[in-house]
């Protein structure tokens, strides 16, 4: 009679419980079938080695191991676990009454040693939800799938660890987390404060309304002039994670294996800041086995782009359709993927090939025509979905050995979380929109009203600066969040000013 023991899959940040069934019978060799891919195929080849090493052998009859549902493909090593407790089952050599009620997943080393697998929290939330009692994984992973509740999670370093858990020979302690603990206790753990930067309140002010309405901005100015320093602060003033949004943002870590044995639950708003030689692939995800990106791995959190004219035009522009759904899908001729994409997207650019135009003490040494040029990198549709453009200038002496403290990130994100709330009532009928950033044109229109004055002013900046109907739509999202932050239900002139007065790269004669 076959053997069953249980393993999943993940595909997105989803998975699902797959069958293994063995069976051995007369005759010689092995076989695996149910759309494997090379990695299990090779299974074999570690579980004979492991089990040999563990005081146990592998039969020496015909094995077929079949995965099941059988029209799905089966990817990586962590199905060693399942199909050699299956052989052990099915070879008489162990006999258990708790097979059908864990999960086991995990990579075998040749001695019998269990390595770390990938997406260990949708395996063990989709477990969960299948009805299973437990799971058991390598203890690398255990902690990031303990967070699901009344699910019993046992990591294991060794083959010979599950065996005796599985015969009754050896009780293995619970790995148990208590996640709102947890999260209440690492929430705003920032090693970094917006206290620690001199001087420049313009841009601060302008992080500040970025945040409030989950703007995308770009920062423009010379080298040395803080740009880096304030983008690496913007997640410290941003709403703390609730517990779903952290649950998310940790399937997403998980899957793409980027979580360490000692992380559990992600508590603070991801950082991600690849180098400008990455590709699209890279950026986005994809592959030939489907992994997350980068913009994936900054979902509810924060992409910084840093010097954004020296990435590869088409990178950028793989980028313009997650900015606006806010998720991207992976499609291959036999499955399609959905990675959730929603992030700020922070830039960082020189004016200028050599970075000194507009300086105010140092002369630009590009030749004419060169400004223009290099801005011309970045495409017209990509800038019109960055809502703030802002000019960083260099920060004086006088500021930098000022002994005056700065502001706190923690008193910023007090005002942003206040104007987050204030949209999240505003929004509470749109399941799919969460912020001012995200409204659709035909929202902007019904929210963001403007008086007689307001359209006079700004239907001269439009005719002046030859914004798009897409920067329009920016201004007046912009312009609201600017008075959600003033705590003002209409948007005032000031406000609409302000709003206009961050789309820098569109005033006239700006590069030459």
């Amino acid at each position: 009679m076959p053997a069953k023991t249980f393993g999943s899959a993940v595909f997105g940040i989803e998975a699902i419980t797959i069958t293994i069934e063995v069976n051995i019978s007369g005759g010689l060799n092995y076989f695996v079938v149910g759309l494997p891919d090379n990695a299990v195929k090779e299974s074999m080849l570690r579980i004979e080695s492991a089990l040999n090493n563990s005081v146990f052998h592998m039969p020496r009859q015909r094995i077929i191991v079949n995965l099941a549902p059988a029209d799905i493909r089966k990817e990586g090593s962590a199905y060693d676990l399942p199909i050699a407790i299956g052989i052990l089952d099915a070879s008489g050599q162990i006999f258990s009454t708790k097979l059908d009620k864990y999960l086991i997943l995990g990579e075998l080393s040749l001695d019998g040693g269990i390595q770390a697998i990938k997406g260990a929290l949708p395996i063990a939330i989709q477990g969960k939800r299948d009805g299973f009692k437990g799971l058991l994984l390598p203890k690398e992973n255990a902690r990031e799938a303990a967070i699901v509740d009344d699910f019993e999670v046992y990591g294991v370093s060794q083959l010979s660890e599950v065996i005796g858990f599985f015969d009754n020979s050896l009780e293995l302690k619970r790995t148990i987390v208590n996640t709102r603990e947890e999260f209440k206790y690492n929430i705003n753990n920032y090693d970094s404060d917006f206290s620690d930067v001199r001087g420049q309140e313009n841009i601060k002010r302008a992080l500040e309304i970025a945040a409030s309405g989950g703007h995308n901005v770009i920062l423009i100015g010379p080298p040395g002039a803080g740009k880096t320093m304030l983008a690496k602060r913007l997640p410290t003033i941003l709403p703390p994670l609730d517990l779903y949004e952290a649950l998310d943002t940790t399937k997403i870590h998980s899957v793409a294996g980027k979580l360490s044995a000692s992380d559990s639950l992600m508590t603070v708003r991801p950082f991600r800041s690849p180098h400008h030689t990455i590709s699209d692939v890279a950026l986005v995800g994809g592959g030939t086995n489907p992994q997350p990106g980068e913009i994936s791995l900054a979902h509810n959190g924060v992409l910084f782009l840093d010097e954004l004219p020296e990435f590869k035009r088409t990178v950028l522009e793989v980028m313009r359709q997650p900015l606006e759904e806010r998720r991207v899908t992976i499609s291959r001729a036999k499955l399609s993927v959905n990675y959730p994409a929603s992030f700020m997207l922070v830039a960082s650019m020189n004016p200028c090939p050599c970075g000194f135009y507009n300086h105010p003490e140092k002369d630009c040494i590009c030749a004419p025509g060169v400004v223009q040029k290099y801005l011309s990198k970045i495409s017209g549709p990509l800038l019109d979905r960055i809502d703030l453009h802002v000019e960083v200038t260099p920060v004086n002496f006088n500021e930098l050995s000022s002994e005056r403290l700065s502001e706190k990130s923690e008193a910023i994100r007090e005002r942003v979380t206040e104007a987050r709330n204030i949209q999240l009532k505003r929004f509470e009928e749109k399941a799919d929109v969460f912020c001012n950033a995200q409204m659709s044109p035909n929202m902007v229109r019904n929210i963001c009203r403007i008086n007689e004055s307001g359209q006079v002013l700004l239907k001269q900046a439009m005719e002046k600066l030859g914004l798009s109907a897409r920067a329009y739509d920016r201004i007046l999202k912009v312009s609201r969040t600017i008075a959600d932050l003033a705590g003002t239900e209409e948007i005032q002139l000031e406000h609409l000013a302000e709003a206009i007065h961050y789309r820098s790269l569109d005033r006239e004669g700006w590069a030459g």
